[in-house]
């Protein structure tokens, strides 16, 4: 009895629940992800053998090769606050939707008169921004802004961080998050002299330890100037 040849052809595999899913996903990743938006100055820092990682929660200043001072707090709850201070302090006034704007931008280096314009640029104008001298420190006169953003930043930050640690206890969740740390980052080529004086501006505050950085990806070396 001879074998009845099959009639159907090559199986077929239906590709569109896959390719609908795929979609899906793309428009997930598309509408959740938050850009972070490009830092006004990128600096190349020293290579050194430290091993300390440099936590998620930190206040950092970043001084390039002419000796500008960048400020940037990574909590974007802490730096609306700071913003808030720095406006009452200077007698700057900064709209909400300002002050949420800021919140998204890694670093600054403008005099804080200047910001409210800084702010409201687009990305791109952002880097061609005049006057754009650094924060600045004078530790002559009272117009020593970037102690006044150490000062508020750490405070704020710090407060955020309490408040976070209080609320995981209170619904007995797990609390992960790390102390605010201070941070000192500059390029390879920056003169002593303008770290020396940001390390003096640090002390000024009784800070006596940062983490200076030493690598690219975050790492670095704690620095006790007191000792």
């Amino acid at each position: 009895m001879s074998k009845k040849p099959s009639k159907g052809g090559a199986p077929a595999l239906d590709m569109t629940p896959m390719v609908d899913l795929a979609f899906l996903l793309v428009t997930f990743f598309m509408l959740t992800a938050s850009f972070r938006m490009a830092e006004p100055v990128v600096v190349d820092p020293p290579s050194s053998i430290g091993q300390v990682d440099l936590p998620d929660n930190h206040i950092m200043v970043t001084i390039d090769d002419k000796g500008r001072a960048f400020f940037g707090i990574s909590n974007s709850t802490a730096k609306m606050n700071a913003l808030r201070e720095m406006g009452k302090r200077y007698n700057v006034t900064f709209t909400e939707a300002q002050i949420i704007k800021f919140s998204g931008l890694p670093s600054i280096g403008v005099d804080l008169k200047d910001l409210p314009k800084y702010i409201d640029l687009k990305e791109d104008d952002r880097k061609n921004f005049q006057p754009q001298k650094g924060i600045p420190i004078d530790t002559i006169t009272p117009n020593n802004q970037l102690k006044d953003w150490i000062s508020f930043g750490g405070t704020e930050a710090v407060r955020t961080f309490e408040a976070a640690k209080i609320k995981a206890k209170e619904s007995n969740s797990e609390f992960k998050s790390e102390k605010p740390r201070f941070a000192i980052k500059c390029a390879s080529t920056t003169k002593y002299i303008y770290v020396k004086e940001v390390i003096k501006t640090f002390t000024d505050l009784k800070l006596y330890q940062f983490n200076l950085i030493t690598t690219l990806e975050g790492g670095g070396t704690v620095i006790d100037p007191s000792k």
